[in-house]
């Protein structure tokens, strides 16, 4: 794993998560963990609005430590209940916590390479539907990243299990001095949590 990288997940590990916290998240380790026993693959589609900001970082750091701690055939996604754009500071603030990122086309809807790790396949990030034919249609869990698309989706065709996993919005920050820190500080909430949650899996 790039070094950048492993030292984020350092000091993310010593992240308290708190005893709300982890009763929001137990449901996806027991989910996780079902799947492991069963020897299944593990498809995690994290879903929110826009497919823009909450739903891309949790994808990635679920990706990123499903590999961290050596949890196999588990493949993330992302999609929202509509398609626009992953908004580019995200690729920034990930570049900035370690991953190694490339913007691969310049339309209204890029698409960007993610790498966590020298050897391991990027994670292709742009913004989907969360049915988009890029995303599984069956066997996998829907993870809601924000209250809106959980509303706005009474129902995800093809899920196994739904889970609200819901993150504050850093958008709400755009434009301001607290920019840049606010969608670090989300980056690294979500990571906190997803490391939480695959370091209770047992193999």
């Amino acid at each position: 794993m790039h070094q950048k990288l492993n030292t984020t997940i350092e000091s993310i590990s010593k992240t308290t998560i708190s005893e709300e916290r982890k009763e929001v998240l137990k449901p996806l380790v027991d989910y996780i963990q079902n799947k492991v026993n069963a020897n299944e693959e593990i498809r995690l589609n994290f879903i929110c609005t826009h497919n823009s900001r909450r739903s891309h970082l949790s994808q990635i750091w679920a990706q990123t430590m499903a590999f961290h701690f050596n949890i196999k055939n588990v493949f993330c996604y992302s999609g929202g209940t509509e398609a626009t754009a992953m908004f580019p500071k995200v690729a920034e603030t990930l570049t900035n916590q370690g991953f190694q990122i490339q913007q691969l086309s310049n339309t209204s809807n890029p698409v960007y390479t993610v790498k966590f790790d020298t050897n391991e396949a990027a994670i292709l990030c742009f913004s989907k539907t969360f049915d988009d034919a890029f995303n599984p249609n069956s066997e996998f869990a829907a993870i809601m990243t924000c209250s809106s698309a959980d509303a706005g989706c009474p129902f995800i065709a093809g899920a196994e299990k739904r889970f609200p996993i819901r993150y504050d919005d850093p958008k709400a920050f755009d434009g301001t001095e607290l920019m840049d820190a606010k969608y670090a500080e989300r980056s690294l909430e979500i990571a906190s949590e997803m490391y939480y949650v695959f370091s209770k899996i047992n193999n």
